[in-house]
């Protein structure tokens, strides 16, 4: 299964839309947050796919949460904006969490630098920022449960 993660889209709704085009083939699209409306839009757009989507520092009065859990294909997701793990400072408080909830994936956004790492059994993802040019995504592969995760520009 391909998943697309995509953060911080900060109203560029276009660079968004195009990302999904792009990947025409990843069935779960998940949004780290910071640019709820455009989540939403991208959403209604593509119905056949599977949106989730957290909060970010700045999506006032979003009813998304901060920190969601999900298994796909058996692989536990760990998906959090990473304001509230305080990762411009550092990762030791978001791994902590993702050790603790049994996560096989850490997702992140916030500081818009794309950043992969394996660490101990733990994948660690942020796939940079929709709002930087050209557009930075990720993507994760998930096949017999094998794990691929990279990250790329639009």
């Amino acid at each position: 299964m391909k998943i697309l993660v995509v953060s911080d889209s900060h109203g560029v709704y276009s660079t968004f839309r195009s990302i999904v085009r792009r990947q025409s083939k990843a069935e779960v699209v998940l949004f780290l947050g910071d640019g709820e409306q455009d989540y939403n839009t991208v959403r209604m757009e593509f119905p056949e796919k599977m949106f989730i989507g957290v909060r970010g520092n700045n999506d006032w009065c979003s009813m998304l949460k901060n920190t969601e859990l999900i298994t796909i294909e058996g692989v536990k997701i760990l998906m959090t904006h990473g304001h509230t793990y305080h990762v411009k400072y550092g990762l030791t408080e978001l791994k902590t969490s993702g050790r603790s909830a049994g996560a096989d994936i850490v997702l992140y956004g916030h500081t818009h630098v794309p950043y992969t790492e394996y660490d101990n059994g733990m994948y660690i993802m942020n796939p940079g920022a929709i709002v930087n040019w050209p557009g930075q995504y990720g993507v994760i592969d998930i096949q017999n449960g094998q794990i691929l995760i990279n990250t790329a520009e639009n």
